[in-house]
């Protein structure tokens, strides 16, 4: 048969079937996409550490009779729930289709990468977050370039890009396929992450300035600091995710998206089993002191981050926010991120609670704003309960 006459379809789990949506983000197929993500992506990285950090188990018996996690335990969008400290598993529950070795997206999770390597570049006087994006990067667009770095990390910006998960022309789709999780409309385009970052355009009123203290999310935001990062410190941001990973020492592995030129996808691109991702969570709480003395991050970064006034991002509950603050979600004495379609991770700085989430939302757009608010209420719960004792061997 001549060359020219071969048989060729579209990758099946990439094409759009519905509603703007790819096949593995269907609501039907989505609890498998999930955890198949890391080998549906069309570009990717995966880095294990060679030290491991060892956790044994030391179970608490009093998490699973607080009320919010029996409810959040029994719920059908449920996969699992880890708590630790230091390096003790407090609590481990799985759902009947889901297991310790199991790997899952953590979405927008990967962005608390950020906190740790702004917070280094900040301590090593490389960077100064009152600064406009455009010195640091001067081919950036008009979406970015009057915006400050401390304001691209609280997500307190307007520009055109916009992420609604209910709309399925939200143009946040328009960057999936930059990063692999969807085909493009047009299959001759390549374009890498930095050149799609360049194309973000401000309103029409070229006005930045965000004009309320609630959150503008968009995880392209994220990605702008990534690509500074690489510009500020010379050092490729592949390099900086690995030295995180060998920090935390994971078990598994890290497996993150990128562009076809490999730069990592910081906002959103990470996937880890639930142990691992525990250890992700137990790497903050420890402020980057990780295996091996290794060291990322920065302790003054971390005090700064709850200090930092950032945005409101959602109500918790009467006069209760979680806030925006550099490239994490605050709560108090805690920080973490949610992922989109459920997941969700929370470190409580200064007793060093960790409890780490993943679920999986089967709505049409992937978002549940009830059901988010009551994981992050349970999660909140947690990590606040000093009571919670590590029991003697």
């Amino acid at each position: 048969m001549p060359y020219k006459d071969l048989k060729e379809e579209l990758n099946p789990s990439l094409k759009i079937i519905r509603d703007n949506k790819p096949k593995w983000y269907l609501p039907e197929t989505r609890r498998d996409g999930y955890r198949n993500l890391h080998k549906i992506n069309r570009y990717g990285l995966l880095y294990r550490s060679d030290l491991v950090l060892k956790l044994k188990n030391n179970n608490n018996q009093e998490i699973e009779k607080i009320p919010a996690v029996q409810k959040m335990l029994n719920h059908k969008y449920f996969c699992s729930l880890l708590v630790g400290k230091d390096q003790d598993i407090l609590f481990e529950k799985y759902a009947d289709d889901f297991t310790e070795k199991t790997p899952q997206t953590i979405m927008s999770i990967t962005k608390m990468f950020v906190n740790l390597f702004i917070g280094e570049l900040v301590e090593k006087k490389l960077i100064k977050l009152d600064k406009k994006i455009s010195h640091y990067l001067p081919k950036i667009g008009s979406g970015y370039a009057s915006a400050t770095v401390q304001e691209v990390l609280d997500m307190n910006i307007e520009n055109s890009y916009s992420e609604d998960y209910t709309d399925p022309y939200t143009s946040s789709f328009l960057h999936e396929p930059v990063c692999g999780w969807r085909l493009p409309s047009k299959l001759e385009e390549k374009m890498g992450q930095e050149e799609f970052l360049n194309t973000i355009e401000s309103n029409e009123d070229k006005d930045l300035k965000n004009k309320s203290d609630l959150s503008h999310y968009k995880s392209a935001n994220t990605d702008v600091i990534g690509v500074l990062i690489e510009k500020v410190s010379g050092k490729k941001l592949s390099q900086w995710v690995l030295e995180a990973v060998e920090a935390a020492g994971l078990e598994d592995a890290l497996y993150i998206g990128t562009d076809r030129f490999s730069m990592p996808w910081i906002s959103g691109g990470g996937c880890l089993i639930s142990r691992d991702f525990l250890r992700y969570g137990l790497l903050f709480s420890r402020k980057g002191h990780g295996v091996g003395k290794r060291k990322i991050g920065s302790e003054n970064f971390f005090d700064e981050t709850l200090k930092n006034k950032g945005t409101k991002y959602m109500e918790l509950s009467p006069n209760k926010y979680l806030y925006y603050s550099n490239s994490t979600m605050k709560c108090g004495d805690w920080i973490g991120h949610s992922g989109l379609g459920g997941q969700f991770l929370a470190i409580n700085l200064k007793n060093g609670i960790v409890a780490s989430y993943f679920s999986v939302i089967e709505t049409d757009s992937g978002t549940d704003e009830n059901y988010k608010r009551d994981m992050i209420n349970m999660l909140d719960e947690i990590v606040n309960k000093n009571f919670l004792k590590i029991n003697s061997d």
